[in-house]
């Protein structure tokens, strides 16, 4: 694809896209994958499976490179009244990235990057994780025969992810700080050794995780009004926005969402740069909240997030701990949906925001989950408890079984 490159959304320096760089070599800025707008439509898309590569036009691989695929994407859009009704708006929809082959969304940018990996000739990949990257990673890396390495932040990580990167044989190195000391870490380690980096910082993996705004556009029929988005390291908001940008410029819509960048309130250095009307972020120096995946006080992508989030007049908000544990056992116990901590906050920052009269309650809004509540099961037992133990008798039993009200949507 020769119209194929990488741009530097700092400088507009451009560089070949087959230059394996993850940052700009003139200004250091982050870098984009840039083409010309595809000729294919959404009745091409219609007649193959649905999933990511389903818009293959719009993913820049070159032809004829081997796919490495776990069959990611395609997951359950969900229309939910009970949910709305809590949260005070008049539609809303989650989109259940939990659904995918690693349980999370992460998945769409490996099955890109690690493709991109494959076809550059790289014998090794890595990342720095907070879980969710790390377990997808192992998985596409043992899907296509590369060597995985995992650098995580020593006691920051959810069992459940930790368990997906050992089970699938990479080699998973702790170290004792948090996500943004292990990410310089492994940009240090990957550049002198020759690793391939797919962290969000590389712009391959983004590459595949803008089709969630094609799969919307698909499932609705047209463009919602709002996407609420979890930001941790900023990739994905700033991915969805490039996908609804790359289709109107395509021609196959004619508008754009208003995007809504929700952080957990211990991890929010992006809501406090916009909230101040900043032009450089303070990162956060020790990030704590109960939801790990969004646990960053350095995002790497936060210029990109910023852009989407200014460019599409869009909101942003940071919600409590209090607020997503809340928020995670009504969307379970309203809509049977069970997600991970850090994807309630997306639906959290919308009750919020309607509460406080920012949005508006007559809006269709789309809150992207982003994880499977198997997750993080060390975090469920802490909020729910434990189940309750009785002796095996009838009566012990009767005692306990009695009719209850089911949970209240006000």
């Amino acid at each position: 694809m020769s119209d194929v490159r990488l741009r530097c959304i700092g400088c507009n320096a451009e560089f070949d896209p087959d230059e394996v760089i993850y940052s700009c070599t003139e200004c250091g800025g982050l870098l984009e994958v840039c083409m010309e707008p595809p000729k294919a439509t959404f009745d091409d898309f219609s007649k193959r499976a649905f999933g990511v590569w389903r818009y293959k036009e719009f993913i820049p691989i070159e032809e004829g490179a081997e796919i490495v695929t776990l069959d990611e994407g395609g997951t359950p859009l969900y229309r939910c009244d009970r949910l709305a009704k809590w949260a005070g708006v008049r539609r809303l929809f989650i989109k259940y990235e939990g659904r995918n082959p690693t349980g999370s969304f992460k998945d769409r940018g490996m099955t890109v990057g690690v493709t991109k990996a494959k076809s550059l000739g790289s014998k090794a990949v890595a990342c720095a994780s907070t879980g969710n990257t790390s377990a997808s990673l192992a998985a596409y890396a043992a899907r296509s025969g590369l060597t995985c390495y995992v650098i995580l932040p020593s006691g920051k990580v959810a069992m459940g992810k930790l368990a997906q990167a050992l089970m699938h044989g990479a080699k998973v190195i702790s170290v004792k700080g948090n996500f943004d000391q292990a990410l310089k870490l492994v940009m240090d380690v990957s550049k002198s050794m020759g690793i391939y980096l797919l962290n969000s910082i590389n712009p391959w993996r983004l590459e595949g995780q803008k089709t969630l705004a094609f799969e919307l556009v698909d499932q609705l029929g047209h463009v919602p009004e709002v996407v609420a988005v979890p930001m941790g390291n900023c990739g994905n908001i700033s991915a969805i926005w490039k996908g609804f940008v790359e289709l109107e410029g395509a021609g196959l819509t004619k508008d754009k969402p208003r995007m809504f960048g929700v952080q957990a309130a211990g991890a929010a250095p992006v809501v406090e740069m916009l909230r101040k009307n900043l032009e450089r972020l303070s990162p956060v120096k020790a990030p704590e909240t109960v939801a790990t995946a969004i646990r960053i006080g350095n995002p790497v992508n936060w210029p990109k997030a910023v852009d989407a989030i200014r460019r599409s007049s869009g909101l942003y908000d940071s919600v409590t701990d209090e607020e997503i544990i809340e928020t995670q056992k009504m969307i379970a116990c309203l809509e049977g949906i069970g997600v991970e901590p850090a994807s309630a906050a997306s639906v959290a920052g919308v009750k919020k925001a309607v509460m406080s009269g920012s949005m508006n309650r007559d809006a269709e809004i789309v809150c992207v989950c982003t994880g499977h509540l198997l997750k993080d099961p060390e975090e469920v037992i802490s909020v729910c408890g434990k189940p309750i133990e009785i002796p095996p008798d009838l009566k012990a039993v009767s005692e306990m079984i009695r009719p209850e009200a089911p949970p209240q949507t006000q």
